[in-house]
Formats: structure tokens, C-alpha cells, sequence
């Protein structure tokens, strides 16, 4: 699952659009900024059949709205038959390896079931990240947007997810034989420990994230209560990004909550959750010292990228960096296996 090989002249317009996106996002640029070539992009794409080839030789491509000095240069030289100078550029700073080390172990993993799309706070389309899960040679992924209560970031109501499981389902079927694309939710942990979303809806989805995302500061035996509730519900398949720090990254720095360790970990070995890795840089959640405690108690885990765009998708290599350096076995490891050994162990929990 690495990133996909740089594009040879001639490319489409479309083509390098893309990869300057997920480049950007590779890096970890300010969503201003790919946000603005994401809106190029689609801009771009929706236009007819040799319009944008056009433009470009006729020079109005500027005309065009969310069309800039950038993209309209990267359009231009992608017509002319060129590598763009400004991908060119992006390829030397971003296309390198994320980490050294964990390269065995980021192999054996070929699945992830933490990814984003526009439907919460993400920054591309569904059909975008499943499309762009397949480049990277993913076998499985699962959509896990958020739940309702986390208004902030876009979080699903019922009507909206019953929405997002049938367009789910249906890329799934358009691309059986080549990726496998779950329904899934990242799911709030609510103060008492219930989960953010209707029974019966959780009962279908292929996959529940359960995460805390607010009141991270209480005090440490009501965060105890709440997360082994929540653990113990018989939808939960993975506890998410269990301690809600951040060490890094634009949102400044969070220390993590206090809970009871041991407690929760022994809920999610008798559970059968996972303990999720979650590999975002700015969270790198749990710190080792509480993944060499889960491992202790007979924890399975998930080494997640918590994708919030495509470019982000490669982020598995920082997890997998940490649990192999940890000696976390990859048959423990829930995104080595294959699909129909994680669909059974998902079931198995409810």
C-alpha cells in the first residue's frame, strides 16, 4: 500500500490535478490550500468532453470558476504534454517515505478502517477515496464518518447514513473483485458510554469505530465507566484514538484524558475490540507505553490511517512503524487480515 507511482508524460489534466492533491495532502499542507485544488479538480472534471483542452489552448482556463495562476498552470502543461513544474516540485519534497522503519509490517496490512470522506469533516468524495484506496492496493476499506453528535464536523443523522450505506454499497458492488468497500461509522462515545446512533443502524454497518471526542477532561473513574461501557456494547468493533491527545500539528497540543488503563484494555480483550494505532502524526494515540499494556492483556489491534483525504491513506506506515518496533504481532493486528476473517470477527462481537 504505498504511494502510487509518479505520472509519466503525457498525463491528463484531470490526472495531474489529482496527484498534486494527494501530494499536498501527503504532506500535511493547510486544508486552504487543498481545498482550493480540490475545488479545481472539481471544477475541472465536470466539464465536457475537450473543453478544458480547449481552454487551455485558447487560454481561458482562468475564466473558470475556483480555476488559479496554479491549477490553470498545471492544466496547461499537462495538455501541452509536460510533467507540470509545480507536481514536479511536489514529487522531490513529498513522495519520499514517511518513516524508516516498519516497512515489513505496513506490507502485511491491507485494510483500514478509519477513513473519512466529504460527508463529515473529509475532504473528497466517497467515490474519491474508495477509487483512491484501490490505487494504493488496498484489499478492504471501511467509510466511518461521523456520528450526529459531532456537529462540527458534519456528523451523520440516521437519514443521512441510511443514505451513505446504500451509496456505499453500491461502489462496493461496481468494484467487486477489486476492492472491498465497508459501510462503517466512527461513532461518539456519549458521556454515559452509549454510542451516537440508532441500534438497528449499527446492527448493519459492517464496521463501528467507537471514539471520545468530547468532555475529554472528566474526571478518571466517570472516563473509566464511559469507555468500558462503551466497549462492552455489542456493536463496538475497534476503540478509537483511546486517549484524545495530540503531540503535534495545527490544532496545537492535548494531553491525553485519564482513565483506567488496565480496566478498559481488559474490557476490550474480553470484548474482543480492538485497540486501535491510530497512525495520524498529530495524534500517534495510544502512546507505547499503553500499547505494550494492551498487548500484555491479549488486546487485538487496528493500525488505522484515519484518512481525512487520499493522500492521508499512507499515514499506516507511522502505526506500523510504532507496533513493529513494539513487537506487536501482525496476526494481532485486525487490517492484516483478509476481508472475510475481518468481516467474521466483526459479526462475532454483536
Amino acid at each position: 500500500m504505498h504511494l502510487p507511482a509518479p505520472l509519466d508524460a503525457p498525463m491528463t489534466p484531470i490526472d495531474a490535478l489529482r496527484r498534486v492533491c494527494v501530494l499536498l495532502e501527503r504532506g500535511r499542507e493547510s486544508s486552504y490550500r487543498v481545498d482550493a485544488f480540490r475545488r479545481a479538480l472539481a471544477v475541472a472534471a465536470a466539464l465536457p468532453d475537450g473543453e478544458l483542452v480547449d481552454r487551455a489552448r485558447r487560454g481561458t482556463l482562468k475564466e473558470l470558476p475556483s480555476i488559479g495562476d496554479a491549477s490553470a498552470g498545471i492544466i496547461a502543461e499537462a495538455v501541452a504534454g509536460e510533467v507540470p513544474a509545480y507536481l514536479q516540485k511536489l514529487e522531490a519534497k513529498y513522495a519520499g517515505p514517511l518513516t524508516s522503519g516498519g516497512d515489513d509490517l505496513y506490507a502485511a496490512v491491507v485494510g483500514d478502517l478509519h477513513l473519512h470522506s466529504d460527508w463529515s469533516d473529509g475532504g473528497a468524495p466517497i467515490d474519491e477515496m474508495a477509487q483512491s484506496a484501490l490505487e494504493w492496493g488496498h484489499d478492504w476499506v471501511a467509510l466511518t464518518d461521523h456520528s450526529p453528535r459531532l456537529k462540527v464536523a458534519r456528523g451523520l443523522t440516521a437519514e443521512r447514513l441510511i443514505e451513505q450505506i446504500g451509496f456505499v454499497t453500491a461502489i462496493d458492488q461496481e468494484m467487486a473483485g477489486r476492492l472491498r468497500f465497508l459501510t462503517g461509522i466512527e461513532v461518539d462515545i456519549l458521556d454515559d458510554g452509549s454510542l451516537d446512533q440508532r441500534d438497528d443502524l449499527l446492527g448493519v454497518l459492517d464496521i463501528v469505530t467507537a471514539s471520545v471526542h468530547s468532555k475529554l477532561k472528566m474526571a478518571e473513574p466517570q472516563m473509566t465507566r464511559r469507555m468500558v461501557r462503551a466497549v462492552e456494547n455489542p456493536h463496538t468493533n475497534v476503540l478509537g484514538h483511546c486517549t484524545g491527545r495530540l503531540v503535534t500539528g495545527g490544532r496545537g497540543q492535548r494531553a491525553q484524558s485519564a482513565f483506567d488503563a488496565h480496566a478498559v484494555f481488559s474490557a476490550c480483550a474480553v470484548n474482543n475490540v480492538a485497540v486501535e494505532i491510530n497512525s495520524r502524526p498529530e495524534r500517534c494515540d495510544p502512546p507505547d507505553e499503553l500499547i505494550l499494556l494492551a498487548a500484555e492483556l491479549g488486546c487485538l489491534f487496528a493500525i488505522d490511517s484515519d484518512a481525512h483525504a487520499p493522500g492521508q491513506l499512507g499515514m499506516k506506515a507511522y502505526g506500523c512503524e510504532r507496533a513493529e518496533r513494539l513487537g506487536i504481532p501482525a496476526d494481532r493486528i485486525v487490517t492484516t487480515w483478509p476481508v472475510d476473517r475481518l468481516l467474521a470477527w466483526a459479526r462475532s462481537t454483536t
